[in-house]
């Protein structure tokens, strides 16, 4: 695919000129992109932590995904892969065909008064019209916020009262494991509900089920592009500090926290990020197993893909629906090269027997990316052998908008330390500091921080909240210049990053503080686990236990003698302050609907509070479970019998 050599010091060489040289560095990476009017400067860091990228510079983002390989060789080229297993649909754009739909769109957006720095709201599940929408947004300098398709009306409404949005684009349902999702209701009663008086509504029709049309605020899709869709509507030139997007981060309690990105850093760190992270070039086809939704979603099943001239998969679906095979026949189908998913799919699938993947041909997959959750050992394990191929942790944030911690393999595939994601990514100074915000030596926990200027790509600012921002991410270490990750991490001697969870998510057992992280590693060791999580909760005695909820692989049954094994493990391996107070085997675990575990619910059921809003959780069911063991456990305890289970 004519790569180029990766020869062995790359990385340590390449890595160092982007630290000691950052305007070399990414002067010469921005290279390979338009640029309406060249930048007059790479980098102004007058205002820390205030950082602006390709000062002066204007360029379109969705001229640089779209048009530039739509006019040119890639033509008639795949751009857009939608596959569907809940409708039993598929279908394939073109470059070409993609310029077209997005041009169309754009002169409806236009056509209904959306100027630049408008903000837009979209509201849709996994097709391929949320791509176009989001394409349209930036064409014409509006900001897009997409809102996961499923949040709740008080969600919905948070983010349209925070956004002040003049357009939702929504579908009126999605499908999640064949049952249809109603998003026209959940819209119609967010709008009822926020203060924020929104104009108009486009509704896309995808004949899943009835609703209602508000006459004087709603358009259906395909009416709209009729009546005010045009053939070519010029790409806006944007300043490279102009906000692309908003994009509010799960799981903060309040208001919610909305990060913005600029255009030029954004769409230059992604760029470089396809050809140095992921060894992305011609002829590779890209599959994120994530949601427009998310970070993941805007970078690596958008503009990262796009951007590169590669096609990339958007996937309606989950792991195991209908059945665990279906994510190795898309493989299979479509040729994948490089896939990016998240631990907690793995685990999905860990459980089920091999053949749904052995009896697939998967011999074009070249890499695996995971990345969202710390990845376990066993779950690295399983998938290198079970896949075949090389299995890649990489670390990052919604605020990053792109890895900071990865193996490289575009610039040198470093040997693999499973549990590690690694070392820095380029343009990354990454240190593990303590309490006082100084470097500590290998092996000893500390927080993960960043020393300035953030690379190209990462946050702006919190949307209309500078002073958030600075406290949030920057206001820890208050005499230093630190960006603050909020995660505990461990550096070794060879360089290598060792993330051990969330600081708030730390478990103070008799004044011994144990990351949640440290505990989970072990018990998911043992044989019969599939997955496991580890709350701390209160204790009259130690202040707070430690209490674990493991779902057992399936064929394994639970038992007495497995939960001692598990306390046995935990006890040896890490010491008796960090052996579980109790251990509950459960069916399933609440995750949300990107798959990352719910701490914060596990915890509120375990101690008896209020498990707050759970619009993002993939099966209610899982609270239920988590609710059966606790309820089952206590009954033992006080002279009861239980159920295993």
């Amino acid at each position: 695919m004519g790569r180029k050599s990766k020869k062995a010091g790359n990385y340590k060489r390449i890595h160092r000129m982007s630290i000691e040289h950052p305007e070399q560095f990414w002067r010469r990476a921005s290279e390979n992109l338009h640029w309406f009017k060249e930048f007059e400067r790479v980098l102004d860091d007058s205002n820390p932590p205030f950082y602006r990228w390709f000062v002066g510079g204007k360029t379109n983002l969705c001229y640089n995904a779209v048009d530039r390989h739509a006019l040119g060789a890639k033509r008639g080229q795949a751009a857009v892969i939608w596959e569907s297993p809940e409708t039993g649909q598929s279908k394939i754009l073109t470059y070409f065909q993609l310029y077209r739909e997005v041009n169309r769109l754009a002169g409806v957006l236009k056509n209904l008064g959306i100027e630049v720095g408008d903000r837009v709201i979209i509201y849709m599940p996994m097709v391929a019209e949320a791509l176009v929408a989001m394409l349209a947004c930036t064409r014409i300098g509006a900001i897009h916020s997409v809102v996961f398709a499923g949040f709740s009306v008080d969600s919905l409404a948070e983010r349209i009262d925070d956004a002040k949005p003049k357009l939702l684009i929504i579908a009126e349902a999605g499908k999640r494991k064949g049952r249809v999702v109603d998003l026209k209701g959940i819209v119609d009663k967010a709008l009822s509900t926020a203060r924020f008086a929104v104009e108009r509504v486009i509704v896309l029709n995808r004949g899943l089920g009835e609703f209602s049309i508000n006459e004087d605020r709603d358009l259906l899709w395909d009416k709209a592009l009729e009546e005010l869709g045009q053939d070519y509507v010029e790409p806006v030139p944007l300043d490279s500090a102009h906000p692309s997007y908003i994009l509010y981060t799960s799981g903060t309690t309040g208001k919610p926290k909305g990060v913005v990105r600029d255009t030029g850093g954004y769409m230059v760190a992604l760029h470089s990020s396809m050809e140095q992270i992921y060894d992305v070039g011609e002829g590779d086809v890209y599959w994120s197993t994530s949601d427009i939704g998310w970070v993941v979603g805007h970078s690596y099943i958008v503009y990262g893909p796009l951007l590169k001239g590669v096609p990339t998969i958007v996937f309606e679906g989950t792991p195991d629906y209908p059945d665990p095979g279906i994510w190795w026949r898309v493989v299979e189908k479509y040729g994948v090269t490089v896939m990016f998913s998240a631990p907690t799919a793995l685990r999905i699938l860990r459980k089920y027997p091999p053949d749904w993947i052995s009896n697939r041909d998967l011999s074009s997959l070249r890499y695996l990316f995971l990345a969202g959750e710390p990845l376990d050992e066993p779950t690295w394990k399983w998938a290198t052998d079970a896949l075949g191929t090389c299995i890649i942790d990489h670390y990052w944030q919604t605020e990053s908008g792109w890895p900071m911690l990865s193996n490289m393999p575009g610039i040198e595939l470093l040997p693999i330390k499973p549990g590690s994601p690694t070392k820095p990514v380029v343009g990354y100074h990454l240190e593990v500091v303590n309490d006082d915000g100084k470097r500590i030596d290998p092996g000893q926990k500390g927080y993960l921080v960043c020393r300035p200027p953030l690379p190209p790509g990462n946050l702006l600012t919190l949307w209309g909240d500078d002073q958030r921002y600075l406290e949030s991410y920057w206001g820890q270490f208050p005499d230093k210049l630190l960006y603050t990750t909020g995660d505990f991490a461990i550096e070794d001697r060879e360089g290598y990053f060792w993330v051990l969870g969330r600081a708030d998510e730390v478990i103070n057992v008799a004044g011994h503080r144990l990351g949640t992280r440290e505990v989970e590693e072990v018990l998911s060791s043992h044989q019969a686990v599939a997955e496991v999580v580890a709350v701390g909760v209160k204790d009259e005695l130690k202040g707070q236990a430690i209490v674990a909820f493991a779902v057992l692989k399936e064929g394994k049954e639970a038992s007495e003698a497995v939960r001692g094994e598990l306390v046995i493990l935990v006890r040896d391996k890490i010491g008796a302050v960090a052996a579980p107070r109790e251990v509950h085997f459960v069916r399933m675990l609440p995750k949300t609907r990107s798959g990352k575990v719910m701490r914060r619910v596990i915890k509120a059921v375990a101690e008896g509070m209020d498990i707050g809003d759970i619009s993002t959780i993939e099966d209610g069911a899982s609270v239920e479970e988590i609710a059966k063991a606790i309820e089952s456990f206590k009954a033992e305890l006080s002279g009861g019998t239980r159920e295993i289970g």
